[in-house]
């Protein structure tokens, strides 16, 4: 057990890379795939499109041949076929142009398209050019969007919809994907109940069980179990082996700090092992990763504020990890504060800021215990251990929707 508080930056890595991936792969059918995670890298069979096509609708022709003619403007040329998308063209016969649909294949021969608008359609059938395109004018070539044997997407990806259709472009209808991480959730504390009991004195609402839920699901994993258990050691010991009995790993609020009612800690270290407890960052210093009976589990701060940060910055990658997604740490956004702080403190601080007129402005309330900052807030602004704060600097600022 670490003697100190881990600075953030490297308590970040260690949350990176401190677990495997927990679950399987099995092969679905594209139209299951989405929101899961890639378990494959995915290269491209075949050209996209597969050959040059019109990216208008007008007449497809050699310009070459056609800039042979002195005025392309009185010149008639004989319509030698039509091409609408997905039928096989013939090759272009020499002088003339081929009327020609948007999508549809390039004749052999043929070198531009002009747009129907730019073409004078005479009596006979016979149309002029009203100006000559340059080569390969309104042509979208052979593999414009995906070449034969290009590396398009790859493993540890969450697949979105572009995804999706990217993969369908290709002609792809099964993708090996990684099962869904199941997790389970303990909340602790008897001071906790669920939402629609009436209140009785010294009690308040559980909030961090229903969060934690919403992100675990908004994120893709499987929230197997939830379970809230009072400061109790044998209830504590109980609803953590029964939780591990069940899922991959186990996400807790409460009872990892110092206190004498902290009874997740105790029990971690009776039944497993801790990696790391303590992180330099505010809010949010106690938090743990470790093993218990046999299966990994993330420890966060009671506090909700305390919850949603850890869970946002460190937590979040861990599981990524044990999912087998990639992962990549958030982009910031440089943004100028509008305030002032003398005052340094030796851990990294996350303020909840809203951006108002391209400055972060902070909320009032930046207390652990309270989550109504959050949501009138638009994001983090990450302040470094030992850091001022000079109005008109810039700092790092990270949306919630990064996260």
């Amino acid at each position: 057990m670490p003697p100190k508080m881990m600075p953030f930056e490297e308590a970040l890595t260690f949350f990176q890379t401190c677990l495997p991936t927990l679950v399987e792969k099995e092969t679905v059918p594209l139209a299951s795939a989405l929101g899961k995670v890639l378990a494959e890298d995915i290269v491209s069979p075949i050209n996209v499109p597969p050959a040059a096509n019109s990216a208008m609708d007008g007449y497809a022709l050699n310009i070459d041949q056609a800039s042979e003619h002195a005025d392309t403007k009185q010149t008639p040329f004989q319509v030698s076929q039509r091409i609408p998308a997905g039928h096989a063209p013939s090759p272009l016969v020499t002088g003339t142009v081929a009327r020609i649909f948007t999508g549809a294949e390039i004749p052999l021969g043929a070198n531009a398209v002009i747009m129907q608008e730019e073409v004078r359609v005479n009596s006979d059938d016979t149309i002029s050019l009203l100006r000559l395109p340059s080569a390969n004018e309104n042509i979208r070539p052979k593999g414009q969007d995906v070449a034969s044997g290009q590396s398009i997407l790859h493993s540890g990806q969450h697949l979105n919809a572009m995804d999706i259709g990217l993969l369908a472009s290709i002609g792809i209808n099964r993708v090996t994907i990684f099962k869904p991480l199941q997790v389970g959730i303990l909340t602790t504390g008897d001071e906790l109940i669920a939402p629609g009991t009436p209140l009785q004195d010294g009690q308040i609402y559980n909030s961090n069980g229903p969060m934690l839920q919403g992100l675990l699901t908004q994120s893709g994993y499987q929230v197997i179990d939830v379970t809230h258990c009072l400061d109790d050691k044998a209830a504590t010991e109980s609803a953590l082996q029964n939780l591990a009995n069940k899922v991959d790993i186990i996400l807790s609020s409460g009872g990892v700090s110092v206190g004498e009612e902290d009874y997740v800690k105790d029990a971690i270290e009776r039944n497993g092992t801790i990696n790391l407890w303590k992180v330099a960052m505010k809010p949010g210093k106690p938090i743990v990763i470790a093993k218990v009976f046999n299966t990994p589990l993330i420890g966060l701060p009671g506090n909700p504020s305390s919850t949603l940060v850890t869970y946002h910055w460190l937590a979040n990658a861990a599981l990524k990890r044990a999912s087998g997604q990639a992962i990549q740490r958030p982009k910031p956004i440089p943004v100028k504060a509008s305030f002032s702080r003398n005052k340094t403190i030796s851990r990294d601080e996350f303020l909840r800021v809203s951006i108002q007129n391209g400055q972060a402005k902070p909320h009032p309330q930046q207390s652990s215990g309270a989550l109504l900052p959050a949501c009138e807030s638009d994001g983090y602004l990450h302040i470094p251990a030992g850091f001022e704060i000079n109005q008109e600097d810039s700092y790092d600022f990270y949306p919630f929707s990064t996260f």
